[in-house]
């Protein structure tokens, strides 16, 4: 029957194929000698004649053959190499088991071989137990247990530890997994098997208990504390689980090493560490500790340092010699790998060039607890820019993109050049935040020069707009559509409609703003880079209004009593470079016409009539929020503006004093009972005469001011803290503040800027803008404080929750205005952003005061956030 080439198959078929282990043994054809078995170091060449397959496979032969590599004419060494890779080959093709070569016969040189095999078999059917139905599709996609996929040893191996391990990440440390396979005995010629996955997870284990032994200096309290992700079991602990994952607990380990040498004790380390079952529901961990002895810092010198003077370098690093020895704050102030921009030794130089420099602290003596520290330093030389390239604006075009960037070929290497270009990418809107990545190619240390490749992911910038809310008596809704990344000069170009016209970073909006009392019609457009030389922005917005008078006695809009307002805008805004490039200076030329078509309140009442507003708005903003616009991480963002109309009492020649005291004097008669019905009449005419004349052009002045400080905190935790202040006044009191442009406070802020002028101030907690008189107020402050929490930031979604304090209030003149008096409110909400949708969320506020006019704390209120941000 010929003797076999390798015993290969049986091996691989215990253990794995990463063991090859191959037997060769030949028989010299004789018919008078017996066959024995040969080593390499006697292996003869033949010349194959003929190659055959046998074996349950369905593949042909010519297949196989060709699988192995093996060739008739071609000549080999029997034992040698050509035989053990040909098996390897067909092992390594993931399709065979049972793989053996042998010799069937060998005629003058000529050697004749069999290739024995079968096939692997397929997975027919899957069925898992022991998984909620919803986790079972991941669980065949992550495994890749699809239908016909080879069912290998390898295949039920890794899936068996993925499984154990991901449960074992969430707390069941007992999980068992079972994958039992079938063979399908049926007419079709395939090797095919059934599976079955059993997963027992057993009871989720946690942590009872953490012990410290040999500890001293620090009390177990404090150790617990230095471990962030492994913590004993807390009933009021919510954040942390108490579960055990061997990762988190091995990195917590060096944290409690690393907390002993943050104060001195630079040989601390752990001996041993124990896990103890109590039960199959609780372990404890008891950990072995060696603090050693306290050191402080000695003598600090720099060598190879010629750029920088050691003084310098000292007051860098700002470490003194009798300094408590602190590992990790020396290496921080070497190189901080938290704080791309911080003030450490590795910025200092790369800042300035030295782009391949390396710092490394050398203890050169620790006698009796003093380390004497040398820090080494190679400079290299000066680095600058060759090629800066830009991939994956596959809509933005690229002078959009290479605008923004803030290095530039033949510039000297700046770190902070790069930094800030990561994040002026991301707060374009275009691109994914958490996918730019600066790469650096070719570095060449002899010629001094790098090449700088930003490689981004564009994210979706067009956006149906949807924003809705419950307020000012019924629901608040807004459709629009608003493209943030257009290309007005292809607007007339057929081909670039996919589906609109993209890639110059201007911004074209289009929304529809409606409730039951009023609707809001509005255009507006900017580009970012005027002329495209520099980054002055030009913007224009026009925009329509209707309001209708609510009608008390039917509780609905009376549409025969309407208020209109056409506006239109236009602005520019300048980045200034002084104080530094991340303040903006902003103006603006706007102009209301306001309509009333018997439209009488307590503020108009001119029903019939007309107002003008022209006023110029001058701004002054700084933005170095850092790098998601959705979620920053770090940074502030404030902006200070003041809107002035023109001063027309001083030039107009209208006694305004004459028309007040006259006003007055009507009032008076009105008040009196004893007035007739037509004296009062006609001193309502004369009133409403006189307040078309005041208000006929308005003039004002208004101030506002918005903060925000966003602080990391812990883990990913962002602290945001907020405070908002607006005032209107009046040059002329004998005029009076005008009844447009009032501050409403409460609620959810939707209906910004529309209506009567009024702005919506958001304060959760309230019904919507119902902190306010129905006049509106003419000062507010309000404080706010969020603890925010990144769920996800991924590119499809970004998900984060947040818990909020909110104060605020509104005032109707200054002599009321007390910052201390305000309404306070508390809750949870949570924030969605779809780039297709834009910003979706829902807060649950809890207002601890009373509405105006009432006696009782109003208590909790929900908002519906559509297109918003607080």
């Amino acid at each position: 029957m010929g003797k076999q080439v390798n015993k290969l198959a049986k091996q691989l078929q215990l253990k794995t194929i990463l063991q090859y282990t191959l037997i060769l043994a030949i028989c010299m054809a004789s018919f008078f000698t017996q066959a024995q078995d040969l080593s390499y170091a006697n292996s003869k060449t033949y010349t194959i004649a003929d190659i055959t397959v046998k074996g349950n496979t369905s593949f042909s032969e010519q297949t196989i053959v060709t699988y192995s590599g093996l060739r008739k004419g071609e000549d080999i060494s029997i034992p040698g190499e050509e035989i053990s890779n040909a098996v390897k080959k067909l092992w390594t093709s993931n399709l065979f088991s049972d793989i053996e070569v042998y010799l069937i016969k060998v005629e003058e040189g000529a050697a004749y071989l069999e290739i024995r095999l079968s096939d692997l078999p397929e997975l027919n059917t899957l069925k898992i137990e022991g998984v909620k139905k919803s986790k079972k599709e991941a669980l065949i996609k992550e495994n890749n247990l699809q239908k016909g996929v080879k069912v290998t040893e390898n295949l039920i191996t890794t899936t068996k530890n993925y499984i154990q391990n991901k449960n074992r990440k969430a707390g069941f440390l007992n999980t068992k997994v079972t994958i039992n396979t079938v063979e399908v005995q049926d007419s079709i010629e395939k090797a095919r098997v059934n599976m079955l996955l059993y997963v027992d997870r057993g009871e989720k284990v946690k942590i009872k208990d953490i012990t410290f032994e040999g500890n001293n200096v620090l009390s177990d309290k404090k150790l617990r504390k230095a471990m962030k992700n492994t913590k004993r079991k807390n009933p009021i602990r919510i954040l942390k689980r108490s579960k055990f994952v061997e990762a988190d607990y091995k990195e917590d380990l060096e944290s409690v090493i690393n907390k002993y040498k943050s104060i001195g004790y630079r040989d601390a380390r752990v001996v041993a560490d124990t896990m103890t079952v109590i039960d199959k529901k609780n372990i404890a961990l008891n950990i072995k500790i060696e603090e050693g002895e306290k050191y402080s810092f000695g003598d600090i010198s720099f060598v190879g340092n010629t750029v920088y003077t050691d003084d310098y370098l000292k007051r860098v690093l700002r470490i003194e010699k009798g300094d408590t020895y602190n590992g990790i704050e020396l290496a921080k102030r070497i190189a901080d790998e938290t704080k791309p921009d911080g003030n450490d030794i590795t910025n200092l130089y790369q800042d300035n060039g030295y782009l391949f420099s390396t710092i490394n602290p050398v203890e050169i003596s620790a006698d009796n607890n003093v380390i004497d520290m040398e820090i080494r330093i190679t400079e290299g030389k000066p680095v600058y820019f060759d090629r800066i390239s830009v991939v994956g604006n596959v809509k933005t075009n690229d002078h959009v993109v290479y605008r923004e960037i803030r290095t530039r070929p033949g510039e000297l290497y700046r770190k902070a050049n790069v930094v800030r270009t990561v994040r002026e990418l991301s707060q374009l809107g275009f691109f994914d935040a958490e996918q730019i990545t600066p790469n650096f190619n070719n570095p060449n240390p002899e010629d001094g020069t790098i090449d700088m490749e930003y490689s981004v992911v564009e994210a979706g910038s067009s956006q149906i707009e949807l924003q809705g809310g419950y307020g000012g008596g019924g629901f608040i809704g807004t459709l629009g559509l608003s493209f943030n990344n257009f290309s007005i000069k292809n607007l007339f170009n057929g081909d670039a409609y996919k589906p609109i016209p993209t890639g110059d970073g201007q911004k074209l909006a289009l929304r529809l703003q409606a409730s039951r009392f009023y609707q809001t019609y509005s255009f507006s457009f900017s580009e970012p880079w005027l002329g495209g030389k520099k980054p002055v922005q030009f913007s224009s917005s026009l925009s329509h209004t209707k309001q209708f008078l609510y009608d008390a006695t039917t509780g609905r809009a009376d549409k025969d009593r309407r208020f209109n307002i056409t506006g239109i805008t236009f602005g520019l805004a300048k980045r200034l470079s002084v104080p530094d490039d991340y303040f903006t200076l902003s103006q603006a030329l706007s102009f209301q016409h306001y309509n009333l078509k018997n439209y009488n309140t307590g503020l108009f009442t001119f029903g019939d009539g007309y107002s003008n507003n022209l006023s110029y708005t001058v701004g002054l903003s700084r933005n170095n929020t850092f790098n998601d616009p959705i979620f920053p991480t770090g940074g502030s963002n404030f902006n200070i503006t003041a809107k002035f109309s023109l001063p027309y009492s001083l030039f107009n020649g209208e006694d305004y004093e004459a028309l007040n005291e006259e006003r007055e004097d009507k009032l008076d008669i009105l008040a009196d009972e004893s007035s007739t019905a037509g004296q009062a009449a006609v001193a309502s005419d004369r009133i409403s005469e006189i307040d078309q004349e005041r208000f006929k052009w308005l003039e004002f002045y208004k101030i506002k001011f918005k903060g925000d400080w966003y602080t990391k905190l812990i883990d990913k935790f962002v602290f945001k803290s907020s405070i908002e202040f607006g005032f209107l006044g009046a040059y002329n009191q004998d005029r009076g503040i005008i009844p447009f442009e009032r501050f409403f406070v409460g609620g959810d802020g939707l209906g910004s800027y529309s209506l009567d002028g009024r702005e919506a101030i958001a304060l959760r907690g309230y019904p919507n803008q119902a902190l306010s008189t129905s006049d509106g107020g003419t000062i507010y402050n309000k404080f706010s404080l969020e603890l925010r929490y990144p769920i996800t930031l991924k590119q499809s979604a970004k998900i984060y929750a947040l818990g909020f304090l909110d104060t605020g209030a509104s005032y109707e003149n200054f002599r009321d205005y007390n910052p201390f008096n305000l309404k306070r409110s508390a809750g949870l909400g949570i924030r969605i952003f779809m780039p297709a949708f834009g910003l979706l969320g829902i807060d649950f506020g809890h207002g601890f005061d009373a509405l105006p006019g009432q006696t009782q704390k109003h208590g909790w209120e929900t908002h519906f956030i559509i297109g918003q941000q607080f």
